[in-house]
């Protein structure tokens, strides 16, 4: 198994009763409470606990970006990416993701991971996101072109690192002349690409088309064991078995040495599902033509009341009765992990270790405890269960598919 640390990187340093009172954090909550003083300090905090991940045995360091909120204060990931393919020596630096859709240049893209790539000796794990809806509106893009822009951003970045220039890319959002740079990645034929997603069916589908591995963020068992199914049926379709090695899984996992100190620390995950800080609006979270057909009908269900959140609303408790928030002593989560990992059997899993206003100390104890302790021995019972990464089970790094849905042919490259 492939075990990695996450974390959020939020900016806890601001009067969060201000934001509860404005009643959303996103987009247009004044950046006045952003205090660059105390974000400095955090910024380097955050890398130290990365860098300490590594010294402490995690075999990934995962990263993400959002924007124009402060339960994340990674605006750029690749920057973060950077600093660490230079201050890292033996993890992969996972990229969990670049949001495709706002990019206005892809080949650019390709030139900044190309460049991480190599200055890290091959350790890239790019991941592409659609990205979250507000932030289409923070960028000033359609939402409606979501999906197309990130179908064509990746297969223009995928032809850029498997195709020698100079070529021409005439596309429906994305024209360019001349597509020739000088900077390409140092696995060959490019980096592996994972897809993280959460429970929209069309990336599931998708994905699976393209024999990446998906990673389900912080989705509830039984939503989880319905992803990978719907992978591994896609997967039949286009000529291959599914694997462990094609299915990631994200949780939430507070270790400390005693109990209470773990369980008070873990309700700092609330944080940035509102229970502190407030959330985005749920129109410019869900804006008009963002959604799938599908997805913006289960929307609208649940906004008249009358179906389910489909992401749910559930209580600090609620979640950790349901396993999807893991907290308390090293030998207490080892247990529930062995669980989780035998009802959802990936090959890859994101520990998400630290959110909200976890002290900078019982940071790095987390991320001693759970990677000294804890990751070892869930590992070792992983591999009872075969549960092997991609680089175990040397899975091939990409599958060509065509993304006429109509078509239903796949061809190994």
């Amino acid at each position: 198994m492939h075990m990695m640390y996450f974390t959020e990187q939020p900016m806890s340093a601001y009067d969060a009763q201000k934001g509860l009172d404005y009643g959303a954090t996103a987009l247009t909550f004044s950046n006045s409470h952003f205090d660059s003083v105390a974000a400095s300090r955090l910024y380097n905090e955050y890398l130290e606990d990365y860098i300490l991940a590594e010294d402490c045995g995690a075999d990934g360091i995962m990263l993400n970006e959002h924007h124009n909120a402060p339960f994340c204060m990674q605006a750029k990931t690749n920057i973060f990416a950077s600093i660490l393919a230079a201050t890292t020596k033996r993890v992969k630096i996972v990229i969990l993701g670049n949001p495709l859709p706002l990019c206005d240049n892809p080949i650019r893209m390709a030139e900044e991971l190309a460049m991480i790539d190599m200055i890290s000796n091959g350790r890239l794990v790019p991941g592409f996101v659609r990205g979250g809806g507000q932030e289409q509106l923070a960028a000033g893009v359609n939402p409606a072109f979501n999906r197309e822009r990130f179908i064509e951003a990746h297969d223009l970045i995928q032809k850029i690192w498997t195709q020698p220039g100079p070529f021409r890319f005439e596309g429906t959002h994305y024209q360019h002349r001349t597509v020739n740079p000088w900077a390409v990645p140092l696995q060959k034929p490019y980096p592996r690409v994972w897809v993280p997603g959460v429970l929209s069916r069309e990336t599931i589908v998708w994905t699976a088309q393209q024999r990446y591995p998906y990673i389900a963020l912080n989705t509830a068992i039984d939503h989880t064991k319905e992803i990978f199914k719907l992978y591994s049926e896609t997967a039949a379709d286009c000529g291959y078995v599914a694997g462990p090695e094609n299915f990631g899984y994200l949780i939430r996992v507070h270790v400390q040495d005693t109990e209470e100190k773990a369980i008070q620390n873990a309700r700092q995950f609330m944080w940035m599902q509102g229970e502190f800080t407030g959330l985005a609006h749920p129109v410019w979270a869900n804006p008009s033509g963002y959604f799938s057909p599908s997805g913006r009908r289960g929307f609208v269900q649940f906004a008249t009341g009358r179906a389910k959140n489909p992401r749910g609303a559930m209580t600090f408790e609620e979640q950790m009765e349901s396993t999807m928030i893991v907290a308390g002593t090293p030998k207490q989560v080892v247990e529930k992990l062995k669980w989780i990992i035998e009802n959802t059997r990936p090959g890859i899993m994101g520990i998400w270790a630290n959110d909200g206003n976890v002290s900078a100390a019982d940071r790095k104890r987390c991320i001693e405890l759970l990677f000294k302790e804890v990751v070892p021995e869930v590992k070792a019972h992983g591999a009872k269960l075969g549960l092997k990464d991609p680089w175990e089970a040397n899975a091939p790094v990409h599958l060509r598919y065509s993304t006429d849905l109509t078509t239903r042919k796949a061809a190994a490259e």
